[in-house]
């Protein structure tokens, strides 16, 4: 059953990236001027941080915000564009290194592309402010799931490889639903690390499974945001160049890192970002019902 579920995310990948890179290469005419060490920097110090647990899309988004890299109504798709490549690396790494039960890995798997594919044609054509506003909803979620662990409030998880039953059926559902909140910037770990802890599974399960989950939702989702031309492209391409990088030195070379100081910032950073994107919303102008 893992082996069908590789076959198919390779397969998925090589399609999405094949279309990706050609969409790149087809308008490099529309390249901002933006510094390429900036991005590549960004791209493979928050990949770095992805393949460790920590996330990518809280911090990138900050640094799209703090330094007016992405305008905002490009930032979900360009991170979802952006980071696929990055992420289905991670996710094969990981499938093969750390054991859980292949129906658990699978059901959550499927379960989220199809809230992707669902989420990114509607949120391609959302107006600015709904994004912001989506953003900051989910971006302080995501602070208060990160505060929960680092304060010990959150369940530590148990021994436990997989799920089945109602316990299952709740997780492929929510997982679903994450899939198509991935879609407004709103990154799959910490919600997906927040079930695997509550329901009593090993916290090292919620590597494969996110990184799986998500490698195939923003394969299957990413493509209707190149199609609608909602990322910027030239940021994109630097995400995923370097952040594959990132993923490798990770992976193989530093492996673990103390990194209780690194989630506090984290945290402190997904907070202000949140607290941006409420306030610029509140700029926005609300679109006429007219």
């Amino acid at each position: 059953m893992v082996i069908i579920l590789k076959a198919v995310l390779g397969i998925m990948s090589a399609i999405f990236g094949a279309y990706y890179l050609r969409d790149v290469y087809k308008n490099q005419n529309t390249f901002s001027d933006k510094p390429w060490p900036g991005l590549a920097a960004t791209g493979f110090f928050t990949n770095f941080l992805d393949t460790l647990g920590i996330g990518s899309f809280a911090q990138q988004t900050a640094i799209f915000k703090i330094f007016k890299m992405v305008d905002d109504r490009l930032i979900p798709g360009t991170m979802n564009v952006g980071n696929t490549l990055a992420t289905v690396t991670q996710a094969f790494i990981f499938m093969t290194a750390v054991k859980v039960d292949p129906v658990t890995l699978v059901s959550m798997s499927v379960a989220a592309p199809l809230g992707a594919v669902l989420g990114a044609g509607v949120v391609a054509k959302m107006p600015r402010r709904n994004i912001q506003l989506g953003m900051g909803i989910g971006l302080l979620v995501v602070a208060v799931t990160i505060l929960a662990g680092l304060l010990k409030l959150m369940p530590l998880g148990g021994m436990d490889i997989g799920l089945t039953g109602w316990k299952l059926a709740v997780v492929i559902v929510m997982c679903f639903v994450f899939g198509a909140l991935q879609t407004i910037g709103v990154g799959f770990y910490a919600p997906c690390m927040a079930m695997v802890y509550t329901f009593g599974m090993d916290p090292k399960t919620a590597f494969p499974i996110m990184m799986t989950a998500t490698g195939m939702l923003m394969a299957a989702g990413g493509s209707k945001f190149i199609r609608e031309a909602a990322y910027d492209r030239k940021v994109a391409i630097f995400l995923t160049t370097a952040g594959i990088l990132g993923v490798f030195l990770a992976a193989f070379v530093v492996k673990s890192l103390p990194l209780e100081v690194m989630k506090w910032l984290v945290c402190a950073v997904v907070l202000y970002t949140s607290i941006t994107m409420f306030l610029s919303a509140r700029k926005e102008k609300v679109p006429s019902r007219s």
